[in-house]
């Protein structure tokens, strides 16, 4: 069953509609030509997403996220526990795997499924701890010669006093750094919310992907409103002036590639998105598996300097 989002209420109302029918007239002429409406009014509404909207499509509570993508994408998953410092920070989570044979290494925000879920992990908010896991993975990514893949989905590093009291600016600067000096390949998919430091510290990649109704940015829209019109009110207007989806960022020249969603987004066919994240890996993992590894952390250099 479909969680609908507040603008899709007309979506709702008739897809609905459709179900009645097709439970009673299911085949006939009404039934189709309901149904070709209902398909029509939510192709439409997504290509015209606000980009508060679109903020609202990548927090969406079915929308694909770590376990389902990993579950997926890989094969034989082995997760590495621990930062060796402090504790296993549940926020990320990283291993070995392999992508259609290929070896990796993956690490990747977890928001959690449910209540509990998002609890544990931190609505995918992570302490230093979880910064310096993902240090740590790239570093026996390195050591053993395997491209990584990020999956990004986060609202931003946890705020909390602990997490300051523990470094948590320097653990994503690190991490930020750590990405840089890789001499493997690495690709990042901004898969749902990209918030803040507490995402480009797994995203200073070759390659960043970016999911198209994913969002990326410095802050979340409610924070930045809170900020500028001190009332997180104007989380839509802030939106607007942020230039946080996908093709703001890659007319920007911030991300490589737009991977398209299923029409109405990933939580209506997670299947289909995955299989399309698929073939752009494929893509581009052949594509940077030729290159040295001085030429990868140089690539990597100008295209981030190119931003600042």
């Amino acid at each position: 069953m479909v969680q609908y989002l507040p603008f899709e209420k007309p979506i709702e109302a008739l897809e609905k509609h459709v179900a009645e029918l097709a439970a009673h007239a299911e085949g006939t002429a009404e039934a189709r030509m309901l149904r070709e409406r209902a398909d029509k009014l939510l192709a439409d509404t997504y290509a015209r997403l606000t980009p508060w909207q679109r903020t609202l499509v990548a927090r969406h509570p079915q929308r694909p996220r770590f376990e389902q993508l990993v579950a997926g994408l890989f094969t034989g998953f082995l997760p590495v526990a621990g930062d060796r410092r402090f504790g296993d920070d549940q926020a990320i989570i990283g291993g070995f795997a392999r992508f259609e044979g290929r070896k990796v290494m993956v690490i990747g925000h977890v928001k959690g499924e449910d209540t509990p879920g998002r609890l544990k992990h931190n609505f995918g908010m992570a302490r230093p701890e979880g910064y310096r896991k993902a240090i740590r993975l790239m570093d026996l990514a390195d050591r053993f010669g395997l491209p990584v893949v990020t999956l990004v989905d986060t609202p931003g590093a946890f705020p909390g006093i602990d997490a300051e009291a523990r470094g948590q600016a320097e653990a994503i600067a690190r991490s930020t750094e750590a990405c840089l000096a890789l001499g493997v390949p690495l690709i990042a998919v901004v898969a749902g919310e990209g918030g803040s430091g507490g995402a480009v510290a797994l995203a200073a990649a070759n390659r960043v992907l970016m999911c198209e109704h994913a969002v990326y940015s410095v802050i979340s829209p409610e924070g930045c409103a809170s900020i500028l019109w001190r009332s997180a009110s104007h989380a839509a207007d802030a939106a607007e002036a942020m230039k946080l989806t996908a093709p703001e960022l890659l007319k920007l020249g911030v991300i490589h590639r737009i991977v398209y969603e299923p029409r109405g987004g990933a939580h209506r066919d997670p299947e289909t998105m995955v299989k399309r994240l698929a073939l752009a890996l494929r893509a581009e993992l052949d594509e940077l598996a030729a290159m040295a590894p001085a030429e990868l952390r140089r690539e990597r250099e100008e295209f981030f300097l190119r931003l600042g």
